[in-house]
């Protein structure tokens, strides 16, 4: 389980979050949802242990997030860093070099999945593919969770429900929990079983997605835009 309690990050005079208690259980997709700066890619840096709480606690599993914490967590960022001279699959064997809990069977699975020619230098990938080569890295390890934060940035819209559905089936729900931000929140929307929402930093509501939708009467989406607009 992941827990969250009274957790505040400041980046110099910048509050970024403040006083955020959640638990997540496990078994679950959850998405995080919320304006632009209002905190969502910091929540999940703390979360994978990149970066520090100011005040407050993160713990994964029982144990306090830290760098150390990535043997059970596989996090994304939305402007992922590979090198560049390497082609798409010595970046596999790469990552599969630093996590023993990388399956390289799968990875080759989503690679075709994702249209990733494994040939192909990472230089010479369009902001797209590079995308998809994030998300395969990503999904390809075995962990408890999974941590992506605007996996569907750059990729092409008439692509987006594909590669949605498919990154989906790469997920185990009976050992696994995916965490992820989009902006995007339609396209996902029917994949969660659950969303946090953030506003200024702030925790405005977490919420199942049919108690919302049984409750309301509204879609994520809609709910946004009744409360942030």
């Amino acid at each position: 389980m992941i827990r969250m309690t009274n957790v505040t990050k400041k980046y110099r005079n910048q509050t970024v979050l403040k006083d955020i208690s959640l638990t997540v259980p496990p078994g679950k997709i959850i998405g995080i949802v919320g304006r632009n700066g209002s905190g969502k890619s910091t929540l999940l840096r703390l979360i994978s242990g990149l970066s520090l709480p100011t005040s407050g606690s993160v713990t994964v599993n029982g144990e306090t997030a830290n760098r150390r914490i990535g043997k059970v967590v596989s996090y994304s960022a939305e402007l992922g860093s590979f090198y560049p001279i390497f082609t798409v699959r010595e970046a596999m064997r790469f990552q599969a070099s630093q996590f023993a809990d990388f399956n390289l069977a799968k990875a080759d699975e989503i690679m075709k999945l994702m249209q990733l020619d494994p040939h192909m230098k990472i230089k010479a990938l369009s902001k797209g593919h590079r995308g998809r080569l994030q998300i395969m890295l990503t999904l390809a390890r075995e962990v408890p969770y999974i941590l992506m934060d605007e996996p569907l940035s750059g990729l092409d819209p008439m692509v987006r429900e594909s590669i949605v559905k498919g990154m989906i089936s790469y997920v185990d729900l009976k050992s696994q929990t995916l965490l992820m931000t989009s902006h995007e929140v339609s396209e996902i929307e029917t994949l969660l079983d659950g969303f946090i929402a953030l506003h200024d930093g702030s925790l405005h509501r977490t919420a199942d997605v049919e108690e919302l939708h049984e409750s309301e009467a509204l879609r994520i989406s809609e709910w946004m835009k009744k409360t942030y607009l």
